[in-house]
């Protein structure tokens, strides 16, 4: 049987081929590709990563990735944001404080990532070199904590547990500022004490109603 990510060409008299836009798009083989742009990120980094190296780590044609994206640039924003945004769709606890507290856990699990922790640094070195990078970057990332940060203060409000003129943005800032300080840049460990204490820190800057 024949699917868009085969490397097997059928000479057969008689069979037709389907067209390249009906591509069918395995969801394993798309899978695989997402692990190996991970591995090969960190093994690499963005400088040095190719299309070819992510194919022979994925063990797939390259025009299986290629099929998926069009340059490495697309591929690693997309893989890299979806990754940032697991786990930041956070249920609702019913106190600002809790939320908050999940809230940090979880982007410091994934910050604590041992591939995450060698790849952020090196894309955000990227970043300064290349504005393109630095500017899809930003907008992919931003897009994917801003949502979480918003619905955080949205439900907040309505608890009536913070101001209605509070800023999603500035909750974003407090809640990823100190994560991305500590776990990226100076890499500095962080446990579970630090992590209470810096939510019931960002609910207090955030003028909190007990």
């Amino acid at each position: 049987m024949l699917t868009g990510d085969s490397k097997r060409t059928d000479r057969s008299e008689g069979v037709k081929r389907a067209p390249a836009g009906a591509a069918v798009l395995r969801d394993d083989v798309t899978e695989a590709i997402r692990s190996a742009v991970f591995e090969e990120l960190a093994a690499s980094g963005y400088g040095r990563l190719s299309i070819e190296a992510v194919a022979r780590r994925a063990g797939v044609g390259k025009t299986a990735v290629y099929r998926r994206w069009r340059s490495k640039l697309p591929m690693v924003i997309e893989v890299v944001s979806e990754v940032a945004a697991l786990g930041l769709v956070l249920p609702d606890t019913g106190s600002l404080r809790n939320d908050l507290r999940m809230f940090v856990h979880v982007l410091a699990r994934v910050l604590r990532h041992p591939l995450a922790a060698q790849i952020v640094p090196d894309l955000l070195a990227e970043a300064a070199r290349n504005p393109e990078i630095a500017e899809t970057l930003a907008a992919a990332l931003d897009a994917a904590q801003r949502q979480s940060s918003a619905a955080l203060v949205r439900k907040a409000v309505a608890r009536g547990e913070l101001p209605e003129s509070t800023d999603p943005d500035l909750a974003l800032d407090l809640i990823a500022g100190p994560l991305y300080w500590r776990l990226a840049v100076v890499r500095t460990p962080v446990n579970g004490d630090y992590l209470d204490r810096l939510a019931a820190s960002i609910a207090a800057a955030l003028g909190a109603r007990a």
